[in-house]
């Protein structure tokens, strides 16, 4: 059964291929196809890291010591009741067959931490891109997601050893891996002048589980760097030296995040709707 393929509204973060110098349009496919690449390699990487397939994943540099996950540092404020989800626990509460997996996510960073900030560092050419007006984006948002990277995997990740071995790392890693793989490989079609259903429903839909997975992520990496003082210091713990300002400072971060996750989530909500429809209803129609 044929039909009418209605086509998308162009959205503000899509590359413009409409009267683009060939130059710039060889430029922004080779700059998307390459960070597709680049984010493929994470991926892999952490994929094989993870379920051990070249056999390295077990000899990983040792951490001195055993970081408290991101999920023991928010339970542990709260009543004892939820002492058994500490992560502690988490890996004796595991499946045999899945203990080894858990204690390799606490070791990515060894694998690809390197390789993920030098990947991602790459994204300040974005800013740029918007800058002389190659693509479509708001200054902006484009900025603040691009600092807001940078600041994970520079001013977190580099400076935390805690972190770097929080099991939280991997999964920040994976949800950003397959949103730019997704992303990237959509703009790089977009300015070739093909727009495959898969992908556009990949774009537009995949979100609903990676975001919140990265975004949720990020925002407990950035609690696991908090001093493991009271959630609300007092004045005492100022004085005392306890939080310094950096640390308050990554503290209201961590309380904005949540609101900044619900008003982009819902924003990617409309602007499904917009382009292919709600869940579940009709989407495109294909020959």
């Amino acid at each position: 059964m044929s039909g009418t393929v209605k086509k998308p509204k162009q959205l503000p973060s899509t590359p413009t291929s409409k009267a683009m110098p060939k130059a710039i349009k060889a430029y922004l496919i080779f700059y998307n196809v390459a960070s597709a690449l680049g984010w493929g390699y994470i991926l892999l990487l952490t994929l094989t890291h993870i379920f051990n397939l070249d056999g390295n994943s077990d000899v990983s540099a040792a951490h001195t010591k055993t970081a408290t996950s991101v999920i023991s540092r928010v339970l542990s404020s709260f009543s004892s009741p939820l002492k058994i989800l500490k992560a502690s626990s988490v890996e004796s509460q595991l499946p045999a067959y899945l203990q080894p997996l858990y204690r390799r996510t606490e070791t990515t960073f060894t694998r690809v931490g390197v390789k993920t900030a030098f990947v991602q560092s790459f994204a300040t050419l974005e800013v740029v891109h918007v800058l002389l007006k190659w693509v479509r984006s708001p200054l902006q948002t484009t900025a603040m997601q691009v600092a807001s990277r940078l600041f994970l995997v520079w001013g977190i990740a580099e400076q935390f050893p805690e972190v770097r071995s929080n099991p939280l790392y991997t999964s920040m890693v994976l949800a950003w891996s397959v949103t730019e793989i997704i992303r990237y490989s959509f703009y790089a079609f977009n300015l070739v002048g093909r727009n495959p259903h898969a992908l556009l429903w990949l774009r537009y839909t995949s979100f609903y589980i990676l975001y919140p997975l990265g975004a949720g992520s990020e925002a407990f990496l950035i609690y696991a760097t908090l001093p493991s003082s009271p959630l609300i210091p007092g004045w005492q713990a100022w004085f005392q030296g306890t939080w310094k300002p950096t640390d308050y400072a990554r503290g209201i971060l961590f309380l904005i995040w949540w609101p900044g996750l619900y008003v982009m989530y819902t924003y990617m909500i409309s602007q499904r709707r917009k382009v292919i429809g709600k869940p579940g209803g009709k989407t495109l129609k294909t020959n």
